[in-house]
């Protein structure tokens, strides 16, 4: 595939891409992906790293930088960056375990949904179930097109 035959410079470059497309996603989807009820379509974007798993790293500096942004404070940024490290990583775990690349839905719903959570709880003084659950509920699309961003991107890279 393209990614065995990238150099470094093709990887960093395609890294700082696609930072800047998860921010400049955010920017634009900003008004329904904050708060208490968030459809971060943005989030669609880890599923990249079941093809590019360099994008660990910068799926997590993306999620800090739109929380610089975009976010509700250090914890926000912090927390966003971490999340998006472990539903990155988690996403290449599958691949490499050649699980059904539906598996990749799980990561993006589950690690933002109860992950955030936790600190979003706490800074807009919501019950933890109620907010993990808001949250779950609006990774559904997202998980869904990064599954499907995945296999047209397969089908453009194998052409």
């Amino acid at each position: 595939m393209v990614n065995e035959t990238m150099n470094k410079v093709q990887k960093l470059t395609l890294s700082a891409m696609v930072i800047a497309l998860y921010v400049v996603v955010m920017y634009v989807t900003q008004v329904f992906a904050s708060g208490a009820h968030q459809i971060r379509i943005a989030t669609a974007m880890y599923a990249l790293s079941y093809l590019f798993p360099f994008l660990i790293l910068p799926m997590g500096l993306s999620n800090f930088i739109s929380n610089l942004l975009f976010g509700l404070g250090p914890l926000d940024m912090v927390g966003g960056c971490i999340v998006g490290i472990v539903t990155a990583s988690l996403i290449v775990g599958i691949k490499r375990l050649k699980w059904n690349k539906w598996f990749i839905v799980l990561p993006i719903i589950f690690v933002p949904g109860l992950g955030v959570s936790t600190w979003l709880s706490y800074l807009l003084h919501m019950p933890y179930p109620l907010m993990a659950l808001n949250l779950c509920v609006g990774q559904v699309i997202p998980a869904v097109c990064g599954v499907l961003l995945v296999k047209v991107l397969e089908r453009v890279l194998r052409a």
